[in-house]
C-alpha cells in the first residue's frame, strides 16, 4: 500500500478477470467469450481503416456507428451512447444515474464489477438477495431506491428475466433510472429495447464482446431515452472525448451490419449450450436455465473448487467463485463443439 494512494483508492477491491494462465495451451472456459471468430465484413474494415488516417483523431461523437446501432435497433442514433466496452458504458451510468443519496438496489448474486463501481465512486448500495432458484424477484425492488441495476440474463447464474417482470420493475420505480445490463442478451433471451419508448427510467447497455466476437475491440453501448443518453454523454466528455478509435469504430458498424453471420454464431453457441447442459445433467450435475453463452452447474457432490482444480491440472479452465451460496457451482462458457467434448471428457474421468 502506497503512501501516496488516496483514502478512496486504499479501500477498494478491485475486480477480478477471469485468469489467463501464460504456463501452457488451455482450453479456455472461464471468461464467456465468443469461440467463433468475428465477422470477416469486421475483419475487412478494421483493416482497411489502418491508413493514412490513423493520424488523425476519430469522431469524438462516433455519430456514423451510432447511426448503424440505431438502424439495428430501429431507434433514433439520439437514443444511443457508445463507449470503450461496456465496462466504461457502465461506469459512466453509475456516476450519471445511480450516484444519488437513496441506495442503489442490485442483486446479491451478480456482475461483480457492481460494488466495485460503487466503492470507486462513493455510492450507497443495497444487495437484493435471488430467491432459492437464483430468480429475480420484481417485488423486491419495490422499495426506496436511488437506481436498480441488474444483468438480464443474470450472472453468472445464466438466468433470464421476462419482459414482464422487467416492466413490472419498471412501473413500480418511475422517479428512478433501472439499467437492464444486456452483455449476454443475444443468446436467447428478450431484449428490454421494446420498452424505451415506454419508460423513460430505462437504460438498457449492451457490448460488442460476447455475441459478435470482438472481446479484443471493448465497444460498448447504451440504449435509452434522449435525456438519459444526454446524462452519460456529459460524464463521458467529462472524462474522454474520444472513447473509441477509428479501427474500433469501422469494425463494430460492420459487425452489426453482417446480421446472418451474427445469427449464425448464436445459434451455434444456443445449440452447443443445450446440448452441454443436458450431458452435464447425466453427469449428475444440476444446471441452471441458462439464456447466456455459460452453464453455471453444481457437481453431483457439490465439490467445485475441487473439481475446478482438477480441470485445470487437467488442461481446462472454468471459473470458480468462492463467495456465498456459488460456492458449490462451477460457471461454464460455451465453446466449440470439440472443446466441449473435451470438457465433458475431463469431467467423466473426474467424477
Amino acid at each position: 500500500m502506497s503512501k501516496f494512494w488516496s483514502k478512496r483508492i486504499q479501500e477498494l477491491d478491485p475486480y477480478t478477470p477471469g485468469e489467463q494462465p501464460q504456463d501452457q495451451q488451455y482450453v479456455k472456459l472461464n471468461t464467456n467469450e465468443n469461440p467463433y471468430p468475428p465477422s470477416a465484413r469486421a475483419i475487412a474494415a478494421m483493416r482497411a481503416a489502418a491508413d493514412e488516417n490513423m493520424r488523425l483523431y476519430p469522431d469524438p461523437d462516433c455519430h456514423s456507428l451510432k447511426r448503424a446501432i440505431g438502424d439495428y435497433y430501429s431507434i433514433p442514433a439520439e437514443q444511443v451512447f457508445v463507449g470503450n466496452s461496456s465496462d466504461e458504458v457502465l461506469a459512466h451510468t453509475f456516476v450519471a444515474l445511480l450516484k444519488h443519496e437513496k441506495p442503489l438496489l442490485y442483486p446479491d448474486i451478480s456482475y461483480s464489477f457492481y460494488p466495485c463501481y460503487c466503492k470507486l465512486f462513493g455510492i450507497r448500495a443495497k444487495q437484493i438477495p435471488l430467491a432459492e432458484d437464483f430468480t429475480i424477484q420484481p417485488k423486491d425492488y419495490a422499495q426506496e431506491n436511488g437506481g436498480i441495476i441488474f444483468p438480464n440474463p443474470n450472472a453468472p447464474s445464466g438466468i433470464a428475466l421476462s419482459l414482464d417482470a422487467i416492466e413490472e420493475i419498471l412501473a413500480s420505480n418511475p422517479d428512478s433510472a433501472v439499467v437492464v445490463d444486456e452483455a449476454y442478451i443475444d443468446f436467447g433471451g428478450d431484449s428490454a429495447v421494446p420498452l424505451i419508448s415506454e419508460y423513460p427510467n430505462l437504460l438498457i447497455t449492451q457490448t460488442f464482446s460476447k455475441s459478435r466476437s470482438l472481446a479484443g475491440l471493448r465497444v460498448g453501448f447504451a440504449l435509452g431515452q434522449k435525456e438519459l443518453i444526454e446524462g452519460l454523454e456529459r460524464v463521458k466528455n467529462s472524462f474522454n472525448a474520444y472513447p473509441l478509435d477509428r479501427a474500433a469504430l469501422e469494425g463494430s458498424i460492420a459487425a452489426i451490419q453482417d446480421k446472418d453471420y451474427f445469427r449464425e454464431t448464436c445459434q451455434k453457441i444456443i445449440k452447443s449450450r443445450n446440448e452441454t447442459a443436458e450431458a452435464l445433467k447425466k453427469l449428475g450435475f444440476s444446471v441452471l436455465p441458462s439464456k447466456a453463452n455459460f452453464i453455471f452447474a453444481r457437481p453431483p457432490k457439490g465439490n467445485a473448487e475441487e473439481i475446478y482444480q482438477d480441470l485445470k491440472k487437467a488442461g481446462v479452465l472454468v471459473r470458480y467463485f468462492k463467495a456465498p451460496r456459488i460456492d458449490e457451482y462451477l460457471r461454464i462458457t460455451i465453446g466449440t463443439n470439440q472443446e466441449m467434448a473435451t470438457l465433458l471428457e475431463k469431467l467423466e474421468a473426474i467424477i
